[in-house]
């Protein structure tokens, strides 16, 4: 799953990154080392720009909120569990198909945190001497530094119980879609720790590679079986993952030492 990521680039870096368009200034949102689910994220997608006499799709790059509510919702209530909808199944859920089909974008960042329960703590935890083990948590990221670009779904939602012209009538909330995590071994392992991401969590986000940006984000293709062959997942050996401080683990918490690669798991979190 995607319960937690990291995204520090400003928006003229990922202008450059994503050959973007249209981006608002007063849109910018600040670094943000701890992205937690309904915060506000970045979302790159193509779509006309509003009120332009010009219908072609404009790549954009636009803030959104992470937990996606579905159209057809009588309240926005569920959003903030919609974080995660699965490359496996995204084609025929109901709160996802129609997103499929026509609201893609890519949601980019740094890299995602996942947490394992250490050796030790699984093992007090299953001799009853334990009921809330400490977790270790690993920050994935792509060994060569470049930027992690989640397929991402995104939906447009009113509220009707407010008027046409107030500001918070239209929500634009937005969902990362997973799929199995990788088996195959990681380009760089931490010592003593996991040698897969599957070692981590079975589930991981769907990275999109460069190759694939273009044909993800544009809203022309609407096939779902011809989308479907673009939920591959990207080629072996292109991530990396190393224990951070458990301090992550609260979400008030932020900040570049967040993401500060420790030697080995934290005392009493060994892998």
């Amino acid at each position: 799953m995607c319960g937690r990521y990291a995204a520090s680039r400003r928006p003229e870096d990922l202008a450059g990154i994503f050959e973007i368009e249209k981006w608002e200034p007063e849109e910018t949102l600040e670094p943000d080392y701890n992205v937690a689910p309904t915060k506000e994220v970045y979302a790159v997608l193509d779509r006309p720009l509003k009120d332009a006499d010009d219908p072609r799709p404009v790549r954009q790059l636009r803030t959104l909120k992470w937990g996606l509510v579905p159209s057809w919702s009588k309240t926005p209530e569920g959003g903030a569990r919609m974080i995660n909808a699965r490359a496996e199944t995204v084609h025929e859920k109901p709160s996802y198909r129609r997103a499929f089909t026509s609201r893609r974008c890519i949601l980019p960042a740094d890299g995602y945190y996942e947490w394992v329960t250490g050796t030790q703590e699984r093992e007090l935890e299953v001799e009853g001497k334990k009921k809330r083990p400490r977790k270790q948590p690993y920050f994935v990221t792509p060994a060569d530094g470049s930027v992690f670009a989640m397929a991402g779904l995104y939906e447009f939602w009113r509220d009707k119980t407010l008027p046409d012209d107030h500001p918070q009538a239209w929500w634009v909330t937005c969902s990362v879609i997973t799929t199995e995590a990788e088996k195959s071994p990681l380009a760089v392992s931490p010592a003593d720790g996991p040698r897969a991401l599957a070692e981590i969590h079975p589930r991981m986000p769907l990275m999109l590679t460069p190759d694939r940006w273009d044909a993800w984000l544009d809203p022309a293709r609407t096939d779902p079986d011809d989308l479907r062959e673009l939920l591959a997942p990207p080629p072996a050996g292109l991530m990396r993952a190393y224990p951070v401080t458990t301090a992550v683990s609260n979400v008030r918490n932020n900040g570049p030492e967040l993401l500060k690669e420790l030697e080995g798991p934290e005392e009493g979190t060994l892998f």
